[in-house]
């Protein structure tokens, strides 16, 4: 039971909430203020803000927000495919389809859900297009959660109901609000292999330093530890990014000239931006039917006097 003299205001709440476009979305806020917002175009986080209204996550001021076009920012879910790495459409279908709000979920023991609000969302293709290009039954189940601490949590659950086994990859692209791109460093994948998309997926080994940016990156650095830390010297911030059952890391800066040739992306909002993403792509999922795979991220900030 909640004590005596609780107010409504102090407990997580959940909301359905509409955008300019009428698409559904649904707003999370902790006890404390902070809030997340997801649409159900595409199951995509577009919002992560702290108790004191700061906005965490990069979205473009020309991202399209009208579906089927997905927005550029905030955290896409690509899958069943990342990038041009298959037959699919760029980064899969998940992030342009519509997702329901789930209301009875499959149980999640581990889930301690004290002094959080989340939601439980759903995708389930049954429509003749994708099926023809994936023909696969499955259901992702996705748990979005904000912490008390202001901790954003995504839970993905991939579950194969097909006669047949299927192989995926998926990654969580991740775009980070900074103040500029030559005041950060990324910590965490020193001394790691990385497949350079810049190089025709040439393999590479990282140096021993932190990661610092001073043109176009695209990488997907494998196996990499558990944490991976991004800090903004000028904001005095670290973005702590922890994840399970997601191996590899994809670090992506358009930079200059390919933000001057992105619709959707303004020329100098490459500067504001950060993608670093908890994926598996190198070796993809392999799920035999009823088989099921789980795989988590946690996104934390931590601020620096």
């Amino acid at each position: 039971m909640e004590p005596s003299g609780v107010s409504d205001e102090k407990r997580p709440t959940v909301d359905l909430v509409k955008d300019k476009n009428g698409t559904d979305q649904v707003l999370l806020k902790n006890p404390k203020g902070a809030s997340v917002k997801i649409s159900l175009h595409g199951g995509q986080v577009l919002s992560w803000k702290t108790d004191k209204g700061d906005e965490l996550l990069f979205t473009s001021a020309k991202a399209n927000s009208k579906p089927p076009h997905p927005v550029r920012g905030g955290i896409p879910i690509c899958f069943p495919q990342f990038g041009t790495r298959g037959s699919l459409e760029q980064h899969g279908f998940a992030r342009n389809k519509m997702w329901l709000v789930e209301e009875n979920p499959p149980d999640l023991p581990s889930f301690d859900s004290t002094d959080k609000a989340y939601v439980d969302l759903v995708l389930k293709l049954s429509d003749e297009e994708t099926t023809r290009i994936w023909p696969h039954s499955f259901e992702f189940h996705l748990r979005v959660s904000l912490a008390l601490d202001g901790n954003l949590t995504l839970i993905s659950r991939v579950r194969n109901i097909n006669s047949k086994p299927f192989s995926f990859s998926i990654a969580y692209h991740t775009y980070f609000s900074i103040s500029d791109i030559s005041e950060v460093r990324v910590e965490g994948l020193e001394t790691l292999d990385y497949l350079d998309n810049l190089f025709d997926k040439e393999r590479f080994t990282e140096q021993g330093d932190a990661l610092t940016f001073e043109s176009e990156i695209d990488r997907v650095y494998l196996n990499s530890r558990d944490v991976v830390a991004v800090f903004d010297h000028e904001r005095k911030r670290t973005f702590l990014i922890k994840k399970e059952g997601l191996p590899d890391v994809v670090v992506w800066n358009p930079w200059d000239k390919k933000a001057r040739a992105l619709t959707d992306l303004g020329d100098e909002e490459y500067k504001h931006m950060l993608c670093v993403n908890g994926a598996a792509i190198e070796k993809p999922i392999n799920l035999k039917p009823g088989e099921e795979w789980t795989g988590k991220l946690n996104l934390s900030l931590v601020l620096s006097t």
